[in-house]
């Protein structure tokens, strides 16, 4: 799995759903063999607190390879300050040296320039899913990266199983409603990558 952190955060938002990382890792893992979850994503580093922090040490504690790197400040020619955080040379170096020892990859990004990458891997004989959107205004996946993907797995298909729950407190008189979470089973939405 290669997640570009920052593209499927926005695709997932369009469609107005959080993903459960947990129920995402859990979800594909039990319809193969996981070799790598990796998530790629910029970190502002001179704030006191960045939002993305807890979800990255999370991450990090829980199954996922994390490649960070810190975002670049600079001034436009319009004098306007502007922030950079583009991971995609990390994700397609990454692709290309796991290509030799995976049958498949599960690119989560809609970035069109993730097509030159995606066809260089099949050259390999390496499957690739994309998983994005299309539902959203306007799509969050380029039709390049769709079209040439092997398989292209809509994101809110999958909602249903990866969509963080939100658990709402209930008054103290009503203890012991349900928890937890459902996982996918056999033949759920991964059954189709």
């Amino acid at each position: 799995m290669f997640i570009d952190g920052a593209n499927l955060y926005a695709a997932a938002r369009s469609l107005g759903f959080d993903i459960d990382y947990k129920r995402l890792r859990d979800g594909f893992a039990s319809e193969g063999r996981l070799v790598r979850a990796f998530y790629y994503t910029a970190l502002v580093e001179d704030q006191e607190y960045s939002p993305i922090r807890p979800l990255v040490d999370w991450l990090d504690y829980n199954g996922y390879t994390m490649v960070t790197k810190p975002t670049k400040e600079f001034t436009d020619a319009s004098g306007r300050r502007k922030i950079k955080g583009n991971m995609d040379i990390e994700l397609a170096i990454d692709v290309m040296e796991m290509a030799e020892r995976v049958d498949h990859i599960l690119l989560f990004s809609g970035d069109g320039d993730f097509r030159r990458l995606v066809e260089a891997v099949q050259r390999k004989g390496v499957r690739v899913s994309v998983i994005s959107t299309v539902r959203s205004q306007p799509p969050m996946v380029a039709d390049e990266l769709r079209r040439q993907a092997d398989n292209f797995i809509e994101l809110q298909d999958l909602a249903p199983s990866i969509a963080r729950v939100h658990h709402h407190r209930e008054p103290m008189g009503n203890v012991g409603s349900p928890g937890g979470t459902d996982m996918p089973g056999q033949g759920g939405p991964y059954a189709n990558f």
